[in-house]
């Protein structure tokens, strides 16, 4: 199943290891209440894997060129940080998976599209930050995810070839990136299921991080 060896494992946040893609949706629909406008979904779920500066230019679009962006995502970051003030909710299986990965002395590195401090908060919240290496973010690299940046950075951030990684990705946006770093990419579907195409260029697809783990004890035993 793996073409290579593995050496080191490179995770997406967001909607993988940290159930955040829902309190997003949620802290964007109540953003978009208060001022009285409608969040429709569809925006909502094409923003899943998305940078931040591209989750703006969708928004611009939608809502016209007068619409203060930069107000209604203040207004959204009020209502996350206050969903996930006291819990930031930890996907099943993330602390199992991780605790194996780093038992059998493979390195882990993040390659997020969140902001270096949202991603130290967030991990630091979760009780995960100490399973990671290395962190690279959006704001490390040039391009963001669809583009192979931020997976290239995280590899070299652990001094590990991108081909010898695991990378575990919940969206078809990161994915692609896993895909195109050259990684051994896995799927754990969040909200949106991949299509054909994206499930082409998965390892696997797999339903949650419990059978990712069971995977890799059978691979790796």
């Amino acid at each position: 199943m793996f073409g290579k060896p593995i050496e080191a494992a490179l995770f997406d946040m967001d909607g993988l290891l940290i159930d955040t893609e829902a309190v997003y949706i949620e802290a964007y629909r109540q953003a978009a209440t208060t001022i009285g406008v409608e969040m429709p979904i569809s925006l909502c779920h094409a923003m899943i894997g998305v940078p931040t500066a591209e989750c703006e230019i969708l928004i611009q679009e939608h809502f016209g060129p007068d619409f203060r962006v930069d107000h209604f995502q203040a207004s959204f970051r009020t209502h996350a940080d206050r969903i996930l003030a006291d819990d930031v909710p930890v996907k099943p299986g993330a602390v199992e998976l991780l605790e194996f990965l780093t038992g059998r002395g493979l390195p882990c590195a993040l390659a997020t599209s969140s902001r270096p401090t949202t991603a130290e908060r967030y991990l630091g919240r979760a009780g995960l930050r100490r399973h990671f290496a290395a962190i690279a973010t959006r704001y490390d690299v040039e391009r963001p995810k669809p583009h192979p940046d931020v997976y290239l950075e995280a590899a070299r951030r652990l001094g590990v070839a991108p081909e010898r990684c695991l990378a575990f990705e919940d969206s078809s946006v990161g994915l692609a990136a896993a895909h195109a770093a050259g990684t051994m990419a896995i799927m754990v579907p969040d909200i949106l299921q991949p299509s054909p195409e994206i499930r082409a260029k998965c390892v696997k697809v797999l339903p949650d991080l419990h059978a990712a783990l069971g995977l890799l004890q059978e691979a790796l035993r």
